[in-house]
């Protein structure tokens, strides 16, 4: 008789061991599906953090220009950057706000070239105040790469409240020579947490007169040969400023600028979802070598039960060989249906705990403050294809080697002394 129906015939008989046995493959599928479920859920939330924080570099350089920028900024490592172009301006019908104390005597009266601290950027989530969350959008939108050439303005919330300004609302900046005006449509409105100063500050220096405008806007208004502050351009990793380093050395010249790593939210978000992910990759490996040994154990007490069975298949002439291959094909037949089983385990208990382990509300709280323009994608933990797959050929992998190392013993066995001690 061929030996894998002989398989099916002894499952048959022998229904409450074949029924344990597939208990226990659909704990071992469930244990396999649960760690790489959490595996890949963990990569794909490293992915989409890596995107939506990154490492922020920021490079100063006197005399840096905007141009300058724009050629680091295209280098292919660099997901997305800004350089900063501050200039002075002034109000023409937009009232500024003023100092609550009276200007000291002794404070030089030089010619004020504006009250407005007007700045030139490409993108203002990228600005790490409005990154890491202390200045917040209270309304409307911040600076887009997409508002290159348009007349648009994010205005600081107390200047809108004493103009009596909303966002849509159009107000008008005069250049510091006063021969250049902008009409500005105002596209967003922020809050900076900086209190007022209890002293005298020149009204630029007030943080309730800064303006963030595109960069062609800024160079309109500014005086001619206005240079960029500096720039800030976010990598996807540490590993990667070093390539950034040495591209701004190529750029810039060697020793003739600052840089500074600002990598900090990167560890704090990134590394704890590298531990869920190897403890997970961890747990599948622990699984199939407990698995395999626990599995090879039962296999071999089967074997011990059945000796006088194979006994007496040796003594009809079967070979050896088809006798392992009996107990393979015994156990491989509980693991296929377990593979079905544990999967619809894994997809009603995967989002749940993916959610317990990477989703947990402070870190979601966190990753929002940090990219507020950035699109983030829920955690979603489900069962793919390529899961099933993994989990099956796992899965018949360990019921390979729990039936083949201890089916060695059956090598040793001789149907005469097996028939003599069961006699």
């Amino acid at each position: 008789m061929n030996f894998v129906k002989r398989a099916g015939i002894s499952l048959g008989a022998r229904k409450p061991k074949t029924a344990a046995l597939l208990a226990i493959f659909t704990v071992i599928c469930t244990l396999l599906f649960g760690g790489l479920l959490l595996q890949a859920a963990a990569a794909h939330q490293e992915a989409d953090v890596r995107r939506i924080i990154g490492v922020d570099i920021t490079v100063k350089q006197k005399g840096l220009t905007s141009a300058l920028a724009d050629r680091l900024g295209a280098s292919d490592i660099v997901n997305r950057y800004t350089p900063q172009l501050p200039v002075r301006a002034a109000g023409h019908g937009l009232t500024p706000l003023t100092s609550n104390v009276s200007k000291p005597d002794d404070e030089t009266r030089d010619k004020d070239p504006g009250p407005l601290a007007v700045n030139g950027v490409r993108d203002s989530g990228m600005l790490l105040p409005f990154s890491y969350g202390s200045t917040k959008i209270m309304a409307g939108r911040g600076i887009t790469p997409d508002d290159t050439g348009r007349a648009v303005v994010l205005i600081e919330q107390r200047l809108a409240d004493e103009n009596h300004l909303e966002v849509g609302q159009t107000v008008q900046v005069r250049s510091a020579d006063g021969e250049r005006t902008a009409a500005l449509t105002i596209v967003g409105v922020f809050q900076d947490p900086t209190q007022n100063p209890t002293g005298w500050m020149p009204p630029h220096e007030l943080p309730g007169n800064a303006l963030y405008v595109p960069m062609d806007t800024a160079q309109a208004l500014g005086a001619r040969g206005a240079t960029v502050s500096e720039a800030v351009y976010r990598i996807g990793s540490p590993d990667q400023a070093e390539q950034l380093h040495a591209a701004a050395e190529r750029l810039l010249g060697a020793g003739s600028f600052d840089f500074r790593v600002n990598d900090k939210a990167y560890k704090d978000q990134v590394h704890p979802i590298q531990q869920v992910g190897t403890f997970s990759g961890l747990i599948v490996w622990v699984i199939a070598l407990a698995s395999a040994l626990i599995l090879g154990l039962i296999v071999t007490l089967q074997i011990r039960e059945r000796r006088a069975e194979l006994g007496v298949l040796l003594a009809m002439g079967e070979k050896k060989w088809k006798l392992i291959g009996q107990h393979a094909v015994e156990v491989a037949a509980a693991a296929l249906p377990a593979v079905g089983l544990a999967a619809l385990a894994g997809q009603l208990a995967g989002q749940p705990a993916g959610d317990a382990l990477l989703g947990r509300q402070d870190d979601k709280s966190t990753l929002a403050a940090l990219a507020q323009d950035a699109e983030m994608t829920p955690l979603t933990v489900r069962v793919e294809p390529t899961t099933v797959v993994n989990v099956a050929g796992i899965g018949l992998g360990i019921s390979l080697v729990s039936t083949v190392l201890p089916g060695i013993g059956i090598l040793r066995l001789h149907p005469r002394s097996i028939l003599l001690d069961n006699e």
